[in-house]
């Protein structure tokens, strides 16, 4: 066979390749005319190789791209003459052909002489069996596509010729006139994705494309792995093949299609940033931004390729359509991302588990170590030959914690539907009234008012989001709050057990610290309440406990990752209840200087202090957009208050130490057993040290309550306490640990006693001690008290609740009470005061030019007083029932006043004639809050990407 083949191999840092390829090239069952060697100054023995095997190489620049160098190498070789080739095979490096390759590719151009440009079967070098491609396409969102599965292997499924739109360059057979007919590869692309812009070129010209199976070229894929760096390259291999990508997309998509093609690029770049952020890959998240800001910044190379792509195409664009990815593709992959992530997750999981399992098997005595499966393993271990089922319904620990948490969910029947009653007020129309709340500097509240909302709204609204309104968010909190808080309970004190003794805890013990732990919010009269701070921080607390535990770990990098863990729960506990902060405050510095004091030597290590005092002081990164705004703006107090309508439940000693609040929870001597049984719990010797810990911790919590419990908090609407209502629920869940923990001790010590009155004690203190989850839990059955079922304001007639949602300058004045007695008066607009708007109301400070108005209004009202209440947006006038006899005929008397219907005789209401001031509620743009906006968006990214696991391939591979 006559081959008329001409290699052009090109070169750079190959020297470890060279060697096979060089081999592979001369093993040729058909015999080439020539080989060209171009090498790009090789730093390495790259060009003495190919001087041994081909005489002098070509050499240039190490800047040289590689459309550059294939253009030098084809100047090398005569277009004309007897040493004119009609084929230029084109071979990589790392490329090695296998001895019969050429041979079946000329084979395959004889019997189909249309094709133009033939390519080889990839395989992955040096596994040899692995398939790296049969032919290339690309997607709408710029992913290079194979057609195969990750990692198959060559089993002669895909030896089937067929038209393709490209072939990879490594291996790629090529007529000599169709290569300079087209111009060669486009010099936009230095190194990737130039195979197929050549292919999509070629197919638009009118040639055609085929992959050639029986054909295989190995194929280390040197650069696109990483394993090789060159100038062209650096470090950002990803930013090289994404812009390529982008380029090869918007030089030859249709004319008409480019600006959607510019749209979802743009988008689908974001998209990719986030996904690549969520497996904390920040590098490529960067490159991604940098490929797109090269292109869309020069948009003239994008019009001037284009222009010479258009004077080369023969063919209509619907004929290249079929060579394309299906449009369907793109979504698919993103599907098996997720997954990816999932698994991640899982496998994280599963290594934190056998980790555990081998430090229990080290430090465990050998006869205690099983050596397979039993009734007393792990609940974790699962039986290879019975299903899921079976397996849940022959475990009792399942079996019963479903039952109890669909009990829960049951007692929490209150909470479906709109849930408002108590400390919680109304949900707001839509979620986009939330976020308005969080992203506006000005707020359209009473007079007009720049104090910031409080942080929690920014997380109820994400939630919102999600679930489709306020109303399902808050009713899927209260409703998931005893199941949340069973999960992370269970979680947690499997841990402690686990710290505590190798062995673990029995599932029994672990069964009553979940179970009573979870029903702390409900017990507390919190739920009942409607106090959504306490109850967020009682679903929280064993979460953030349990991250914090990873401060512990001997790796320094697991500490790290647990700072950010446990940075990003406390931000969102704080957010509910900023007293929740300063406890960890005081009890971080604490536990830091008994550290020193103890284990100095430790300490002046930074990967052991620093995690903690990181994860402490993001927090207020993150929350900046609420405290700084607050302090600017007067309204400082807002840091001690909690999440809800004020004022804040009295919480005094008596209700520290049973765990109550209010007059909605269970029989406080119900919290006096479980504070008995923490005391109890100091008795075993083995398990004392954890639980002073314990009461260390709930020392700490006890003191900081009882100090801020001194004050009172006296702001422009009401005086109040400080929001404690989450130090309840913490100090009582560090009894509940403590009482686990001595637990833990005293079935140690029972264990290997004889039958005494030790073991009968510790029986009669376990039954009762059983007893306070199972009360609990059926008192809350039972159907407690709760005041979450209030409905709206049925004082103010519904007609002006329909106009004051039109327009925040279609206030209501609500004033109450009388002459003799005293006046108060509220300002209602759009649909009242909801969730989120309290404390900003009431941290307002009181407008004394209204108050002054209003004062007025009531005494000796006169047009300009009226003209004054339409410039402040006041269309109504309401006198709630009972009207004051007095004030209601100083309106009747006043111009400018209309009187209005309602529907109870004893309510008076007026309109105000007057044209109403639509910018009577408009206020300044505060750009520090933007820029506090931002840091914040940008600190949750940077916090949650730390904190998620790694599941970047190339890494991995």
């Amino acid at each position: 066979m006559n081959s008329s083949v001409t290699a052009l191999l090109v070169s750079h840092d190959g020297a470890r390749w060279l060697p096979s390829v060089i081999d592979g090239l001369r093993s040729q069952t058909v015999p080439l005319r020539r080989v060209v060697a171009v090498d790009t100054t090789s730093r390495d023995e790259s060009p003495e190789l190919l001087r041994q095997a081909f005489g002098p190489p070509h050499t240039v620049p190490g800047s040289t791209t590689f459309p550059q160098a294939v253009r030098h190498g084809l100047d090398q070789i005569p277009e004309e003459g007897p040493e004119a080739p009609e084929w230029i095979w084109i071979l990589h490096d790392d490329a090695n052909p296998a001895p019969d390759a050429l041979e079946a590719l000329l084979a395959a151009a004889a019997e189909h002489p249309d094709a133009d440009i033939l390519g080889p079967k990839l395989r992955e070098w040096p596994s040899l069996k692995r398939l790296l491609e049969l032919g290339i396409t690309i997607s709408g969102t710029g992913r290079r596509e194979t057609g195969l599965e990750r990692g198959e292997y060559d089993q002669g499924q895909h030896d089937d010729i067929r038209t393709v739109l490209a072939v990879n360059t490594a291996g790629m057979l090529v007529r000599r006139r169709v290569l300079e007919e087209l111009g060669g590869f486009d010099t936009q692309l230095p190194i990737f994705g130039n195979d197929v812009d050549f292919g999509w070129r070629a197919a638009a010209a009118g040639h055609r494309t085929i992959i050639v199976p029986a054909a295989v070229v190995f194929h280390a894929e040197a650069a696109h792995r990483g394993i090789r760096r060159t100038p062209i390259t650096g470090r950002h291999t990803h930013y090289q093949e994404r812009r390529a990508a982008l380029y090869t997309l918007l030089v030859n998509s249709q004319g008409r299609s480019l600006p959607f093609q510019l749209l979802r690029l743009g988008l689908g770049t974001l998209l990719r940033m986030i996904g690549f952020l969520l497996v904390r890959s920040v590098g490529e998240a960067l490159d991604e931004l940098a490929a797109l800001v090269s292109l869309y910044g020069s948009p003239r190379e994008i019009l001037k390729a284009r222009r010479a792509r258009r004077g080369k195409a023969v063919v209509p664009p619907e004929s290249v359509k079929p060579l394309l990815a299906p449009p369907w593709l793109p979504y698919r992959h993103g599907l098996d991302f997720l997954g990816d992530v999932a698994n991640a997750l899982t496998n994280q999981a599963s290594d934190v588990a056998e980790r555990r399992r081998e430090a229990k098997a080290a430090v465990a005595p050998p006869s205690l170590t099983p050596t397979r499966p039993t009734a007393a393993a792990d609940e974790d271990m699962l039986a290879e030959d019975t299903g899921v089922v079976a397996r849940f319904l022959t475990n009792p620990v399942a079996v019963f914690l479903t039952l109890f948490g669909l009990l829960a969910m049951v007692g929490a029947r209150a909470a479906f539907g709109d849930v408002a009653g108590g400390g919680l007020s109304p949900m707001p129309a839509n979620t986009r009234d939330w976020w308005e709340l969080h992203l506006s500097s000005w707020h359209a509240l009473g007079g007009g008012t720049a104090v910031p909302p409080m942080p929690y709204v920014l997380p109820l609204a994400l939630l919102a989001s999600l679930l489709g309104g306020p109303g399902p968010a808050v009713s899927t909190i209260f409703v998931l709050a005893v199941p949340v808080s069973l999960w992370g309970a269970w979680r947690f004190l499997r841990v402690v057990g686990r710290l505590v003794a190798p062995a673990g805890a029995p599932r029994g013990i672990l069964l009553w610290g979940a179970t009573t732990y979870s029903l702390l919010p409900v017990v507390s009269g919190a739920w009942g309440d409607g106090r959504i701070g306490t109850v967020v921080v009682a679903m929280l607390f064993p979460w953030l406990a349990h991250a914090a535990l990873g401060f512990a770990d001997p790796d320094p990098d697991r500490r790290w990752r647990a700072a950010w863990r446990v940075s990003l729960l406390l931000a969102l506990g704080t957010a509910f209840a900023p007293v929740i902060w300063l406890v960890a405050v005081v009890l971080g510095l604490v536990v830091v200087a008994a550290a020193f004091a103890i284990v100095r030597s430790v300490m002046a290590d930074r990967s052991v202090w620093g995690p903690p005092a990181a994860s402490l002081g993001v927090v207020p990164v993150l929350l900046s957009p609420w405290w700084i705004p607050a302090v600017i703006h007067g309204a400082g107090e807002g840091l001690l208050l909690e999440a809800g309508r004020l004022p804040s439940p009295v919480v005094d000693a008596r209700d520290l130490l049973t765990g109550r609040m209010g007059d909605l929870g269970a029989p406080w001597w119900w919290g006096v057993v479980l504070l008995v049984l923490a005391v109890l719990a100091l008795l075993p010797r083995v398990t004392r040290i954890p639980v002073i810990v314990c009461w260390m911790v709930a020392f700490v919590t006890a003191i900081v309550a009882v100090v801020l419990g001194a004050f009172q908090l006296s702001l422009a609407a009401v005086t109040t306490d400080v929001g404690l209502g989450a130090l309840v629920v913490v100090l009582q869940g560090t009894f509940v640990v403590a009482t686990m923990i001595g637990a833990q001790g005293m079935a140690l010590r029972v264990a290997r006693a004889d039958w005494s009155w030790r073991r009968v004690l510790a029986v009669a203190v376990a039954a009762v001690a059983v007893a306070v989850p199972l009360t609990s839990l059926g008192w809350f059955v039972a159907g407690t008290q709760d005041r979450l079922d209030e409905g709206g304001g049925a004082d103010i007639p519904e007609y002006m609740v329909q106009s004051s949602m039109t327009g925040p300058e279609h206030g209501i004045l609500v004033i109450r009470g009388d002459l003799d007695h005293g006046l108060t008066y509220t300002v209602r607009r759009g649909d009242g005061v909801t969730l989120g708007e309290d404390e900003v109301i009431d941290l307002t400070a009181e407008d004394p030019a209204f108050t002054k108005t209003v004062r007025a209004l009531t005494s000796r009202p006169t047009p300009p007083v009226v003209d004054s209440l339409a410039r402040s947006g006041i269309e109504y006038v309401v006198l709630p029932s009972p009207a004051d006899g007095d004030v209601a005929a100083a309106l009747d008397a006043s111009g400018g006043l209309v009187q209005a219907s309602a529907e109870d005789r004893s309510t008076r209401a007026w309109k105000v004639s007057h044209a109403l001031d639509p910018h009577a509620l408009d206020g300044p743009r505060s750009w520090l809050r933007i820029v506090l906006l931002v840091v914040q968006g940008l600190g949750i990214v940077v916090v949650a990407v730390l904190c998620a696991p790694t599941t970047n391939r190339r890494r991995e591979s």
